[in-house]
């Protein structure tokens, strides 16, 4: 999911306003601070539009003070017991945010990190929304950081002012005599204080209007990795999830609850004509048997017993919807869509010159598999209706879509519906979803219940890998010219795909027929392409598609990155040479590009029956590069080494960043290597690891990441460090003799690992 422009915000507030019901109550300051939040200080703080919390410019030499706040969100709280408690406004799914969103506030704050403490925001667009996309509160485009930057600063520097103007109160001094430093306020006079002692008085104190932020040259925390032989910001998720006390959905217990599992239609398309629950109900535990919008739900006393009664299930369906869909019907389909005029998404300026006449001309066509997004945790949700109202528990990843769909399936207003997130085992973007599958079908079955129990609805694995909620497929075709003296000489690129955003409440996205993320990494790109000219197919299928981890660039950056090397190899020039040529106006990509490459050792001589590929790509307002060292033996491919070199503005948590994009390369590289679902008569093929295959560890090569120092503001790092390690990887193939790829997975070419 990206960024929304002002007029998308827009578009986006009032769609959700359509669909919100008209008694829905907004959550107030006074809500925030009965629910527990006024023990101590409490800090409110809202932000400006997302065009400032964004914008990628350099830090000023010196911090100007910040704009007065404009709404009440509540971000920090300090406690009498001396506890710092960071209110993290977006959803943590191992990508480390939590981490990076305490960073923020507690250097401001001059906190001590062992004291640091992360909860989760309630579900209230109006107090935490993402400053990306508008009136929505969500996690998804990598873009925590980048939005949160500011604001979360701000939050922090906010707190330690009042809690320095509260001591400057008790001891009668001049506040610009109070120095902080790990939750500690001292004055030359000798007085000191805990925050923790000064929390209540400076509760009370007014917030000031404006406060000045921290030069990168004072951070304490943002940026810092070891200090003293200690890791300075260690991430916060780390210690629960080692000793097991983290709490996903799967380890929620309730009084009396039951669980829940959904014989969901075997095809795209198909519906209930009957079932017979007869067998099913004889199974010891299983409590009901329903049918659901998503199907026939089997509910019991536990997991096994669920999932016994639903193999006694007899369900009859009618799949002629989809019974003819194959993944060899789409892509010839989409084959014969891009030799035919598609709807334009970028073109020529009219004052553009023409190019040279081309003496070289590379045509090529690629094609891109359904993909699953295999997160460890498959799909799962709690839902109580009791009392009037509907409790939730799950990885809420899109708040603001949870609770407005979960109050409409389960007809309420949306204030008495509660959202309690959990932490997640992953999600890619499947978690994300704007019509809430998960959430609503944990809903659909309360309701069918008539909510005598809570009830948590659990996805298998073959339920969550063959339902759909797949990254399209997509066929490029390109034509590309060389003239005489080895540039490009025009550019012609088809692209064929469903769109992610048409159909939903972010079709506002969709401009002149154009979803901008079935085009991004083409339309834009970072390279300076004379006389280039692309066109768009959306076709519509059976099956949903959802964004998939870097979203377009899955698909664009592997067709641009391939295609410049074998340019690079018609003109003759070396490939990093080549796409300097191109690159003379994109300082950024300029120098990821030469990082890599020089600590790679770009051009060295390689072991017999290796060889390097390059590759570089931006994606989510951040620039990556990649060397992929490649072997082959005895026909298969096997990646040994990849230099990353990455420029994500500021590096607020560095060890943060340096996983992302190790993460970043092993699940692409599990992607390039086997990952596809097929579609055989409307139904997938692929439903667990052992058909749907991704990375083994022992498959996971040496990884060196490097980060470009910058005092530009952060970016982000979750997903941009996927998209140019399969071309990498396909260019290496290429120098070893290896016919260029054209259709992913490798499987599809036998050359595997």
């Amino acid at each position: 999911m990206h960024a929304l422009d002002l007029e998308q915000q827009a578009a986006l507030a009032e769609a959700l306003a359509d669909m919100r019901p008209d008694d829905a109550a907004p959550f107030s300051r006074r809500d925030f601070l009965s629910s527990g939040g006024a023990a101590g200080l409490v800090v409110g703080f809202g932000w400006l539009p997302a065009t400032r919390a964004l914008a990628a410019a350099p830090l000023a030499s010196t911090a100007a003070p910040m704009s007065a706040p404009l709404a009440p969100n509540a971000f920090v709280r300090v406690g009498a017991d001396n506890l710092v408690t960071i209110v993290c406004k977006h959803h943590e799914m191992g990508q480390g945010n939590t981490t990076g969103l305490a960073t923020l506030a507690a250097d401001e704050l001059d906190a001590d990190w062992s004291l640091v403490r992360t909860e989760y925001a309630p579900s209230n667009p109006k107090l935490y929304n993402n400053l990306a996309f508008g009136a929505l509160q969500g996690t998804g485009g990598s873009t925590a950081m980048a939005n949160s930057y500011e604001q979360m600063r701000s939050a922090g520097a906010t707190a330690r002012a009042m809690l320095v103007a509260a001591a400057a109160d008790a001891w009668k001094v001049p506040a610009a005599e109070i120095k902080t430093s790990k939750n500690v306020l001292t004055h030359t006079s000798g007085k000191r204080a805990t925050y923790g002692e000064m929390a209540a008085a400076a509760g009370r104190m007014e917030a000031p209007k404006n406060v000045v932020l921290k030069t990168p040259a004072q951070f304490t925390l943002i940026g810092k990795e070891v200090v003293g032989g200690k890791q300075v910001t260690p991430r916060v998720d780390s210690p629960s999830k080692c000793n097991g006390t983290a709490v996903y959905t799967i380890d929620m217990k309730l009084p009396g609850m039951l669980t829940a599992v959904i014989a969901f239609p075997p095809s795209f398309g198909a519906r209930v004509v009957s079932f017979d629950a007869s067998d099913a109900l004889k199974v010891s535990g299983v409590t009901d048997v329903v049918q659901v919008p998503e199907g026939v739900a089997v509910v019991a006393k536990g997991t096994w017993a669920a999932l016994k009664g639903r193999k006694a299930l007899k369900v009859q369906w009618d799949e002629s919807a989809a019974a003819s869909m194959s993944t060899d019907a789409v892509l010839a389909q989409y084959r014969a869509l891009a030799a035919q005029p598609g709807t334009p998404f970028t073109r020529p300026a009219a004052t553009e010159p023409a190019p040279a006449a081309a003496v070289k001309t590379i045509e090529a066509t690629y094609e891109f598999p359904f993909l699953a997004h295999a997160a460890m945790e498959p799909m799962n949700c709690v839902a109580w209706l009791h009392d009037g109202m509907l409790e939730t528990w799950a990885g809420h990843q899109f708040p603001t879509f949870d609770q407005m769909f979960a109050a409409k399936a389960a007809n309420l207003p949306m204030d008495k519906v509660v959202l309690h997130t959990l932490v997640s085992g992953g999600s890619f973007g499947r978690r994300a979803n704007s019509w809430s599958d998960f959430t609503v079908a944990a809903v659909n079955v309360a309701v069918a219940i008539k909510g005598k129990a809570p009830v948590r609805l659990q996805f298998s694995r073959e339920d969550d890998t063959g339902a759909g909620l797949y990254r399209p497929m997509y066929v490029h075709a390109v034509k590309v010219g060389l003239d005489g003296a080895g540039k490009v000489a025009g550019w012609k690129h088809t692209i064929v795909g469903q769109s992610i955003m048409a159909g939903g409440p972010m079709a506002m996205m969709v401009k002149n027929g154009i979803d901008p993320t079935s085009v991004e990494g083409v339309s834009p790109t970072i390279y300076a392409i004379p006389q280039m000219t692309g066109e768009l197919h959306s076709p519509v299928l059976p099956v949903k598609p959802l964004w998939w981890r870097s979203v377009g660039s899955t698909h664009t950056a592997f067709v641009m990155e391939t295609l410049m090397d074998e340019l690079a190899v018609a003109a003759n020039t070396d490939p990093v040479t080549f796409r300097l040529g191109l690159l003379e106006k994109n300082e950024r990509a300029t120098k990821v590009l030469k990082l890599a490459a020089e600590k790679a050792g770009w051009g060295k001589t390689m072991p017999g029956g290796s060889a390097q590929g390059i590759a570089v790509h931006e994606s989510f307002g951040t620039f990556v590069a990649q060397v992929a060292e490649v072997s082959m033996k005895d026909g298969k491919v096997k990646v040994d080494r990849v230099v990353c070199a990455v420029d994500c503005g500021v590096a607020v948590n560095p060890d943060v960043v340096r996983a992302q994009m190790e993460g970043c390369i092993g699940y692409g590289l599990g992607a390039m290597l086997y990952s596809e679902v097929e579609v055989r008569g409307g139904r997938a093929v692929q439903r667990n690891f052992d058909t749907y295959k991704t990375l083994r560890i022992q498959e996971m090569p040496k990884v060196e990441v490097h980060i470009v120092a910058s005092n530009v503001a952060p970016t982000g790092v979750g997903e941009p460090g996927l998209p140019p390690l399969a071309p990498a990887v396909a260019n290496a193939m290429s120098r070893l003799g290896v016919p260029r790829v054209r259709r992913l997975p490798l499987t599809r070419s036998g050359v595997v690992a």
